[in-house]
């Protein structure tokens, strides 16, 4: 897909006036620990917390009178869902909009707030590829006017816009872009607009360690589906990229990694502990990708957008403890403990000073020699489990690691 540079302009133009002008904001704490020059496009500062704002006033209206009466329908895991409402609502045009069961609270509270009698909210399955397929079966049936989350002309002319206020802002033209695989709409303006431009800006796409869709169908050199993903990393995680992601990465070669989504969550608490800013997993996925780039992208200009600050802080707990996991700062044992009196005083002897045990789950077993013990212990140094493993087997503790076993964190945090 060719994007007019004209058409971009002409957008900003037409509906400058609605949307917010965001910051690009020069990021000390990044640029020296990066050694580079790194700046964040502060697109969180929109109303809603979320770029897209930019597309959904701008799609809707260019509607015609016929498919603004036909009853329209849409499915979103993200903020899409939000500015569909808040313009449905203006407009006075019907809408149903799709979200999966497991799209987070927060985000189905705020949708909510916008729901009034314009707008009807479903929540089925568990995936957006899920809630995806509803949406277009509610399509067919009905006779609706599908309006697609990203795959849209419409709505690629305007998200460009965000690539026009970078060029405006930055003194010098940015060498990387790094933004989440799923955002393929913005490398298709990028791509445009820096050949239009005369441009040398690189782009680099980054996906979870969890859900390598891209990564899988680059290595056959087809479009793949998987069969099993995580999706903690929201909309960022799906099964199978789009024909026109893939189209677009196999074209240009674009460059794409992966991050693990525990230290994704370091991530995320990073900019809530430095920076008081907050940012929802699939865009802490970029900032993240910093760490495996250190040494492509010394002493050059990064531009990373942020879009995205619906965070539910009901997950907050899980990403403390995902990122205590990553960097080996709490491990989850199931120990074998002897019966007798002194059996957690010998244990003790296992830790070191400052070492703490966040829970533990014991049930004494009268017609046993031993019990099963479930315990979290919480260091200060991830050095110091050497020691924690060695005594206990010293001491004829049995033991069990179940740090990364999913089943048990899904079951207990």
């Amino acid at each position: 897909m060719k994007i007019k540079l004209k058409n971009i302009i002409k957008a900003k133009h037409d509906f400058g006036h609605f949307i917010n002008t965001t910051p690009l904001v020069y990021s000390e704490r990044l640029s020296k620990k990066y050694e580079a020059n790194i700046y964040l496009k502060r697109e969180d500062l929109q109303p809603v917390r979320s770029y897209k704002i930019r597309w959904a006033f701008n799609l809707i209206n260019s509607l015609n009178e016929k498919e603004k009466n036909a009853w329209v329908v849409c499915a979103s895991a993200w903020n899409h869902a939000q500015w569909v409402a808040i313009t449905c609502n203006h407009l006075k045009i019907k809408w149903t909009i799709f979200m999966p069961v497991t799209t987070p609270e927060q985000k189905v509270y705020k949708t909510k707030q916008f729901w009034w009698k314009y707008i009807e909210v479903i929540l089925i399955w568990d995936t957006f590829d899920e809630a995806f397929k509803a949406s277009k079966e509610f399509e067919e049936k009905n006779n609706s006017t599908f309006v697609h989350p990203f795959d849209d002309e419409r709505i690629i002319t305007w998200q460009a816009t965000i690539w026009l206020e970078i060029y405006d802002e930055m003194e010098i033209d940015p060498d990387y872009i790094i933004c989440p695989i799923w955002w393929w709409w913005v490398v298709s303006w990028i791509i445009s607009i820096t050949k239009d431009l005369d441009k040398k800006t690189k782009v680099i796409w980054v996906e979870p360690e969890w859900a390598l869709s891209m990564k899988k169908s680059l290595e056959k050199w087809k479009n793949t589906q998987l069969e099993k993903i995580n999706i903690f990393i929201d909309w960022a995680s799906v099964a199978r990229v789009w024909d026109k992601t893939f189209q677009i990465a196999k074209d240009y070669d674009l460059k794409v990694i992966s991050c693990p989504e525990n230290r994704v969550c370091s991530t995320i608490l990073e900019y809530l502990k430095e920076d008081w800013i907050v940012v929802e997993p699939a865009w802490a996925l970029s900032t993240d990708a910093l760490k495996d780039l250190k040494k492509e992208i010394k002493w050059k200009n990064v531009v990373l957008i942020i879009s995205g600050g619906n965070f539910d802080f009901e997950r907050l707990q899980e990403v403390k403890e995902r990122s205590m996991k990553y960097e080996w700062l709490k491990r989850y044992f199931i120990v074998s403990f002897p019966q007798r009196p002194w059996a957690l005083k010998d244990f003790l002897w296992c830790l070191w000073p400052n070492d703490d045990i966040a829970r533990f789950e014991y049930l004494k077993k009268s017609n046993k020699n031993t019990a099963p013990v479930f315990i979290w212990i919480e260091t200060d140094s991830k050095e110091n489990w050497s020691k924690i493993t060695s005594d206990m087997e010293k001491l004829w503790f049995k033991y069990h690691d179940v740090t990364n076993d999913e089943l048990y964190f899904d079951l207990l945090v």
